[in-house]
Parts: structure tokens; sequence; C-alpha cells
């Protein structure tokens, strides 16, 4: 099954290019569910999310929406004394998987995160403290797509994160590859000319994909599906609304439905 969603939906500057003008902010989550079965939680990287916080969450979608969380960056930034912080993200995800609507925990890695035998390492310490949950890596550094880094996925049950963004040689290539009974794409952008040099976090993401861009993973994702239980498709050009138009062009190039307008 193939899920479709957006990283994230809590955006000021989707008022007007999705959420029609005036609409409360409390009502953003509820508008959004009737387009996605699936958002991703981006929130999680900057505060531990409340287990109250994810109640009213399940509260205001279907019952067969689902949530991804991203890791907090004390899971993958700053990665000493950080067992509390495990403790605290895991306990949060109670109602999440109580209601059954908790997809699996991201866990994106700076470029920094090399794999030498710290990096292994630690990827072996998230295992053992994320329990049986589903988790998902991303990298950033090009040094770990090697066969090694996939046995090693494929052996502690873990989710290697598929990326569409700019070509640079140090940046993962955008290969598809099932290390786990999840598969997981995030098409961040190719905004080549603003992703190192950038005034604003947002310009990294300005970018609108042409259906001819997402067509070369059309193979890749129904391959990725193929192999998986459960496939996570999403979008993180959100900067006005424009991953909510590359969502839809994907589940429209992927499965034929159209979307509402």
């Amino acid at each position: 099954m193939i899920y479709f969603g957006t990283s994230g939906f809590s955006y000021k500057d989707w008022v007007g290019p999705y959420y029609p003008e005036g609409t409360p902010r409390q009502e953003w989550l509820e508008f959004y569910a009737r387009d996605f079965n699936v958002t991703e939680l981006n929130f999680s990287y900057y505060r531990v999310p409340s287990a109250s916080t994810l109640e009213r969450l399940v509260a205001k979608t279907p019952k067969d929406f689902v949530f991804t969380l991203k890791a907090h960056q004390d899971m993958t930034h700053n990665r000493e004394g950080n067992e509390n912080v495990f403790t605290q993200f895991v306990d949060s995800l109670e109602p999440l998987i109580e209601s059954g609507k908790f997809g699996c925990v991201l866990a994106q890695f700076p470029w920094s995160f090399r794999p030498d035998e710290e990096g292994v390492d630690y990827l072996r310490f998230l295992r053992q403290h994320l329990g049986d949950l589903p988790v998902v890596i991303e990298f950033r550094n090009r040094d770990w797509i090697r066969d090694e880094t996939f046995d090693f996925l494929r052996e502690n049950d873990l989710c290697f994160c598929c990326v569409d963004q700019p070509r640079f040689k140090s940046l993962i290539p955008p290969i598809a590859v099932a290390t786990s009974p999840i598969a997981y794409v995030r098409f961040h952008g190719r905004n080549a000319k603003k992703w190192w040099q950038h005034d604003e976090a947002w310009e990294r993401y300005d970018y609108t994909y042409s259906d001819e861009e997402l067509e070369e993973w059309v193979p890749k994702v129904r391959k990725l599906d193929e192999q998986a239980d459960k496939t996570f498709v999403f979008a993180n050009n959100h900067w006005q609304g424009q991953a909510v138009q590359t969502a839809r062009q994907l589940q429209m190039l992927l499965t034929g439905f159209e979307p509402r307008r």
C-alpha cells in the first residue's frame, strides 16, 4: 500500500495557495486529511511531542490516517547523553500506537554523520533505544551508499530513506532501495542554486516539480511497493504549498487517482 502526503501540514504560507483564506489554524489538519492519508510531523525534531498533543492530532483525523514523526535533534544531531530523550520520545507515541495511526520514526542525520565505526555503533544504539518501533534512516552523506550499509540496515530492521534532491556528488543519489517492511521516499526538490546558499531555510525547498521529473520515480516507487508492506511517499518542497501539488502529481502518476482540487 502506498501512502501519499507532505512533510508537515502547518505552514502559514499555505493559506491562499492551499488552505482557503480565513481557515482557522486548528482546522488545517482536518482540511488536509480530506486530501491525504498521511503526514510527516517535523515539529518533533525541535521538541519532543507531548502525548496530549498527539492525542489531539489523532482526534482530528479519519480512522485510516497515519502519522510519521521525525526523531528529535538530540537523537540524530546531538548524540551524547541522550538516553532520556529516547525514553520521552517513545513514551509520547502511545496515543498514535493505541489508535493504530503510527507509521514510523524518521531519523534524519546530518551530512557530518559518516559511515565509520562510531557512526555504525550509533545506529545500533538508536535501534536498541527505539525498541521494535519501525525506524527510517535518512543519510545525507553519500559515503553511506554501499552494500555494507544496506546489509546492516536489513540485519537491524532499519528502513533506508530514498530521496530526490539536487544532484550534488556529495549527497545521496536518487536510488530506490528497500531494506525493511517499510519503504520511504522524500522529495526535497531540486533547487541546487539555493541548497547550500540561502538566507532563509525555506528557500532550499522552493521548487516546483514537473511531471517528467516525477515520472522518473514511478517505476522505482512501484518496485519499492512490491518489496515492502507499506510505502510512504512525502513531498518536502513545502514553500507556499508546492508540496501539495507534488504529492497530488505523484498520486496521479502512480495510481491514476485524480485528487480534488
